[in-house]
């Protein structure tokens, strides 16, 4: 039986220009990258050349590149990362960072705040609850029936405790695209009235810090940092044709901040720590072949974005035409417009999102129910519920995330397998 791929957006298989590059680095190019001699140094001038690729696709420095094991490690990394350095920091220069007001405890001056959108990802969001228990405030900003976060409420979050905002790229449930650049410039506005203030020292330099996770965006969207306006930002191999189990956290460099010489991240202390690697900020010896992987996989997106990305959204958009007129209950979850090319979050009236999911899978085709991550859990869509709607809607909505491989063909079969599941 012939098998359709529909859940690009869980993960992609690993492009054979991707998987040739790193056959080397299994076997025959095995030295430490820390070492001197010439088969470390073999493999660190490999992590190196990936790192540059990186940089160059994301325009900063390569120096700004870490590389970790996951996107979720980078986005614990990029969070509690960064309260950790910011509690240090406070801890140094106690009573120098907050205004002496008189009205609030000397706790409530140094409890850190993070801002977040309800929809993150569970790396996000489970990282938060986790933050919480250490006393972190945490506030979770609304999005509406879109799935756009509410600038307003974001603009009216910020505070003088708020060292890290998080508003992910893309969401990997429904594919809508948040407005980066302009959250950027309230986080930025927020920023540089602290500064002129001068009631802080270097929390006017620094703080708010603002990441997003860009791992289901970046193949699709560019993602050049200073164009965004983010200070740290995330990637994975696994959603764009690399590898699994590496992804990268660019962390944006003290120099880029502040006018100085050392290209320093004096904003993110490490989570795991040893001997030093990456900047130390994430100790452990490289994954060679994984980094090199990634890179290329990095390289291949770039050269193909524009023309892929133009394909993908016909194809989506033929799936959606083809889909209503099959379905025509059927309903979009999160806007049309402002969403990735490759994917479809379809709510379908009265019919289990479990059971349409098994039912496809049946006569070979694969989609998600929602994030791989809880598919197994059987939860219903906290996503599709923040974005104001029904727990039967949660329940009853299926996500379809195109891919390089698809064809109007895989449409046409996948649409006939819906319409007799659906009636």
């Amino acid at each position: 039986m012939p098998r359709i791929y529909l859940d690009y957006a869980a993960s992609t298989p690993v492009a054979s220009e991707v998987l040739a590059v790193m056959q080397p680095y299994w076997s025959n190019v095995f030295g430490n990258p820390s070492s001197l001699h010439w088969f470390g140094q073999e493999a660190s001038a490999a992590v190196f050349r990936a790192r540059e690729t990186i940089a160059q696709a994301l325009s900063c420095h390569y120096k700004e590149i870490v590389f970790t094991g996951s996107a979720t490690e980078a986005n614990n990394l990029a969070l509690r990362g960064s309260i950790a350095e910011f509690r240090r920091q406070y801890a140094e220069q106690r009573g120098k960072l907050f205004v002496r007001d008189g009205q609030r405890s000397v706790r409530d001056r140094q409890r850190p705040k993070l801002i977040v959108s309800a929809v993150e990802h569970e790396s996000v969001l489970e990282t938060c609850r986790a933050l919480e228990a250490e006393g972190v405030e945490v506030i979770y900003i609304p999005v509406n029936q879109e799935g756009i976060v509410d600038l307003k409420k974001l603009r009216a979050a910020l505070n003088d405790r708020t060292v890290l905002v998080s508003i992910m790229h893309a969401n990997n449930e429904t594919g809508v695209v948040q407005p980066i650049a302009e959250i950027a410039k309230i986080i930025a506005d927020f920023r540089a009235r602290a500064s002129v203030a001068k009631r802080y020292t270097l929390y006017a330099i620094r703080y708010p810090l603002f990441h997003t996770d860009a791992a289901q965006s970046f193949q699709y969207l560019p993602c050049r940092v200073d164009e965004l306006g983010v200070d740290l930002l995330t990637l994975s191999g696994q959603k764009m044709y690399g590898p699994k189990g590496v992804g990268a956290l660019y962390v944006r460099s003290e120099k880029r901040i502040v006018n100085s010489e050392k290209l320093t991240s004096d904003f993110v202390a490490p989570i795991i720590t040893g001997s030093g690697q990456e900047r130390g900020l994430r100790a452990g010896t490289e994954n060679t072949p994984l980094i090199v992987g990634l890179g290329a996989a990095v390289a291949l997106a770039e050269k193909l974005r524009s023309k892929e990305s133009a394909r993908v959204t016909k194809l989506r958009d033929y799936f959606w035409k083809r889909l209503r007129a099959v379905a025509p209950k059927a309903e979009m979850n999160g806007s049309f417009s402002d969403r990735l090319p490759n994917n479809l979050n379809v709510y379908f009236p009265g019919h289990s999102a479990g059971d349409i999911v098994i039912a496809l899978d049946i006569q070979g085709i694969a989609a998600s129910p929602g994030a791989a991550c809880r598919s197994r859990a059987a939860k219903e869509s906290y996503v599709i519920r923040a974005m104001g709607y029904s727990s039967d809607r949660a329940a009853q909505s299926v996500r379809f995330s195109l891919g390089r491989g698809m064809t109007k063909k895989d449409v046409d079969a996948a649409v006939a397998a819906l319409a007799r599941i659906v009636k």
